[in-house]
């Protein structure tokens, strides 16, 4: 289905994001306001900002952040992994259909 490296391959795929987390709701807030194109969750006070997983990403975020006076309490970085290449790659061509064709409606009883 494509041929390259693991790394090559990995690039192929959406899906990557770096995850800010905050204790603090003022500098969730903040953040909220400062970083563009993010994804919000307000239960966690989390954030999801898509990304390569470069470091030129990540350097760029840390550094908007400092500018900003950000503080977030956890930083993780999620690439696509080999499974969620296969997955990307294979989905149209191994859906299987698990419609029981052999199901006959039962008649009411009276």
């Amino acid at each position: 289905a494509a041929e390259g490296t693991p790394q090559q391959l990995k690039r192929l795929v959406p899906g990557g994001h770096i995850r800010l987390r905050f204790t603090d709701p003022t500098a969730y807030q903040t953040a909220t306001r400062t970083l563009p194109r993010i994804t919000t969750d307000d239960d966690s006070l989390t954030l999801r900002i898509p990304s390569d997983g470069s470091q030129r990403d990540l350097r760029t975020l840390l550094a908007h952040l400092d500018d900003a006076g950000i503080e977030a309490d956890e930083l993780t970085v999620h690439t696509p992994d080999l499974d969620d290449v296969f997955f990307a790659l294979t989905a149209d061509t191994h859906r299987t259909d698990h419609t029981d064709h052999t199901h006959q409606p039962k008649e009411n009883a009276r």
